[in-house]
């Protein structure tokens, strides 16, 4: 095995952000939880006061010579809509805003190189905001959020499909 890292995101719900990393070989855990705030130990019921100043978040653990930063970062930004600073889909709100917090100069790096890259893409008519931000403590969400895909996946479709999310992604992203 080789040496594990971490990476943060948040973009939007957490609930829609576990399965896009959770099914990839070197991927060992992604855990939904809270950071960028500063409440210890925030709970979600204050999450959603909007008061905290945390991001709902996913920390991905995963072996480096199994699957890259990089690719983890390009996952990332192709299951979010990176120009929109008030929230994602039906999320609004600062707790629902994009944001990768980085783990090292690396990591920084990489996320400002693929940033600037998808601007000048054309990919999208708005720019980029996706906030670049160092991590910070991540607190874990309640268990009843981990996983959440697995444990009611009924609902979790449901989400996915009426936040808008699954219809963005299908119309932005053909690869």
């Amino acid at each position: 095995m080789g040496k594990l890292q971490k990476a943060i995101f948040a973009g939007g719900c957490f609930w829609c952000m576990i399965k896009p990393f959770d099914k990839y070989e070197g991927v060992k855990s992604v855990l939904s939880g809270y950071t960028g705030g500063y409440v210890e130990n925030p709970t979600y019921e204050q999450i959603k006061t909007q008061t905290t100043g945390h991001r709902e978040a996913v920390e991905i653990t995963f072996d480096e010579d199994k699957i890259s930063f990089e690719m983890l970062v390009d996952i990332f930004f192709k299951v979010i809509d990176p120009t929109d600073e008030a929230g994602q889909f039906i999320d609004r709100g600062e707790s629902y805003t994009t944001a990768v917090f980085y783990q090292d100069e690396n990591q920084r790096d990489i996320v400002e190189r693929y940033i600037k890259e998808l601007d000048a893409s054309g990919k999208f008519s708005k720019p980029v905001v996706t906030k670049v931000l160092p991590a910070m403590p991540f607190y874990l969400a309640e268990e009843y959020h981990q996983d959440y895909y697995k444990k009611n996946p009924d609902a979790y479709q449901k989400e996915y499909i009426e936040s808008g999310r699954a219809d963005f992604i299908k119309q932005t992203w053909t690869d």
